[in-house]
């Protein structure tokens, strides 16, 4: 479904540049707080959990209609996208962050544009273009460049298997906003994901459950590891700042920008996380593995380009 941008184009990539550079910080933030000692499925609880109370307050003060939770057919698929595309994304999000380089676990996750149109190609039976396999091609190549997998380093298999596994949840995302989520209110969309993966994921590591001192000093990591801040400063990040204002910038953005621009704006994350991985973890960036990133970039937005009716519905970014 594709919705008319109206409004400035210039304060659209204002709004989603900033939204794409606090979700680039927020990778950092999260690794901060997960080698603290806080378990990736309790980060997780915790982002989920205090984001859907911010957005209950805010459509309580701001849009009471968000607040009627959808029926039928469109209220199972929210629950579906609760469940998979924001609880299931995160958690498998923040193992892959805690176990590899920031920026190789979102090389692998932004392959979701690929499995889409793989996914329209073979299980729908729809026709695309030829470059898709180019794409294709062209992003495997440029993730053997960036992982360094032509060196035959040796990757933790478990948080590779969780970036591929946080791939399929933002591919399921988009699978489902194409078949009707979107076509509901943003807000009220938002909302009632988040309250639906905040219950589920509740149930498995209640937020009552945390056991991290929320007083604990926490150093920094990397070149700022002789900065120490409280953890609790860490996780009013992540739900604030990593969570809610992005993801809100990304909103406003659509009433400017058509879904397929902010999109591809988006697609400099991987790169910006990458880049944050050099400057604050010291993670190697060689000119190689510079080269594989823009290929793996280059390679996505061939393949998403290549339907002929492309998915239009804004990804949840929650790196």
């Amino acid at each position: 479904m594709s919705v008319r941008a109206t409004g400035p184009a210039s304060l659209g990539l204002v709004l989603v540049t900033s939204g794409a550079l606090l979700f680039i910080v927020n990778a950092g933030v999260s690794r901060v707080a997960l080698r603290a000692g806080v378990d990736p499925l309790m980060l997780t609880s915790v982002r989920v959990t205090g984001t859907a109370v911010a957005l209950l307050l805010v459509a309580a003060l701001f849009r009471p209609s968000a607040l009627r939770p959808p029926g039928g057919r469109l209220g199972l698929l929210l629950v579906a996208h609760g469940l998979v595309g924001v609880a299931a994304l995160q958690w498998t999000y923040f193992v892959a962050i805690d176990r590899l380089p920031v920026g190789m676990a979102l090389l692998l996750e932004y392959q979701a544009p690929i499995l889409v149109a793989l996914w329209a190609r073979v299980v729908g039976k729809e026709q695309v273009r030829g470059r898709m396999w180019v794409g294709l091609a062209l992003a495997m190549l440029g993730l053997s460049a960036a992982t360094g997998v032509w060196r035959g380093v040796t990757l933790d298999l478990v948080g590779i298997a969780a970036a591929l596994g946080a791939a399929v949840c933002l591919a399921a995302y988009y699978l489902i906003g194409e078949h009707g989520v979107a076509r509901l209110d943003p807000l009220r969309v938002i909302l009632w994901s988040f309250l639906v993966a905040a219950v589920g994921l509740n149930v498995f590591s209640p937020v009552a459950s945390f056991q991290v001192g929320l007083d604990t000093s926490v150093p920094l990591l990397g070149r700022l590891a002789s900065y120490d801040v409280p953890l609790w400063s860490t996780l009013v990040w992540i739900i604030l700042l990593g969570t809610l204002a992005p993801f809100a910038m990304t909103l406003l953005a659509l009433r400017h920008l058509r879904a397929t621009t902010v999109t591809m704006i988006a697609m400099l994350e991987p790169v910006g996380v990458s880049a944050l991985g050099w400057a604050w973890f010291y993670e190697s960036l060689g000119a190689v593995a510079v080269i594989g990133g823009v290929a793996v970039v280059a390679g996505i937005l061939l393949a998403q380009s290549a339907r002929h009716s492309p998915t239009l519905v804004e990804p949840p970014h929650l790196v």
